[in-house]
């Protein structure tokens, strides 16, 4: 029986390979519906997961396209085999913190270790357009950091994962983004410029990421200022 993971993979996978460009149109719900023998709220789901993934947006006409941003493997990928970064023109990143800390429930659960095991971090503002955009905790099983050492340095790579996915011989194939919203905490606020009075709202993405011969590269915490209006996430699989 096909569910929203399965369609969801299949568009993922047809967005990695390039085979649906930035700007391409994916079928409409009722054509999913059709293809693959499923139910409106099915394939609804499925173009979900690709929305908060930031694979796909929804068009001012109506309809979904490919969506031509760094969230994308295949963008990210090829903006950083050309210009040696995986971040927008109008973006900047600052290493926070690298280092090694014992994994909690959340990490370890996701690079597939035991909670409190050692695991190498790299934590980051980046900024856009000159103001904090995110705070990003990303997370690095230990064969990543033996295959590159420059992410234990306290200096922006221009990406990251990029860069391990290359020196561990696999490209990236799929992202999963976990969406959620919650009350930032004092560090985050005042790292992201949130300065009203009182609790403020954050959106808290997950975001695990494999590569074609099925390891984990890399598992980003990433913190953004303002509550998301999709609080889905898919679970692992």
């Amino acid at each position: 029986m096909t569910g929203y993971a399965d369609i969801a993979n299949h568009y993922r996978a047809l967005i990695a390979a390039g085979t649906l460009a930035p700007g391409d149109r994916l079928p409409t719900l009722r054509d999913v519906m059709t293809e693959f023998g499923v139910a409106q709220q099915t394939a609804s789901r499925a173009y979900k997961a690709l929305k908060a993934e930031g694979l796909t947006r929804a068009t001012t006409g109506g309809g979904t396209i490919v969506a031509d941003n760094d969230s994308s493997i295949s963008s990210r990928v090829r903006g950083w085999a050309a210009s040696g970064r995986a971040l927008a023109a109008n973006e900047t990143s600052v290493i926070t913190e690298v280092g090694t800390v014992s994994a909690d429930e959340i990490v370890a659960a996701r690079l597939e270790v035991e909670p409190g095991s050692p695991v190498y971090v790299r934590r980051r503002i980046v900024s856009r357009d000159g103001a904090p955009a995110h705070l990003t905790s990303s997370y690095y099983p230990a064969e990543v950091i033996e295959a590159t050492p420059e992410l234990t340095e306290p200096v922006s790579t221009g990406g990251s994962r990029e860069l391990a996915a290359q020196r561990l011989g696999a490209a990236q194939e799929r992202v999963l983004s976990e969406v959620t919203s919650r009350v930032a905490t004092d560090e985050e606020k005042a790292a992201l410029g949130l300065t009203a009075a009182g609790p403020a709202v954050v959106t808290q993405v997950i975001r695990t990421v494999w590569l074609t011969d099925g390891r984990i590269v890399e598992v980003a915490v990433k913190v953004c200022p303002g509550a998301t209006l999709l609080k889905w996430s898919e679970p692992l699989s």
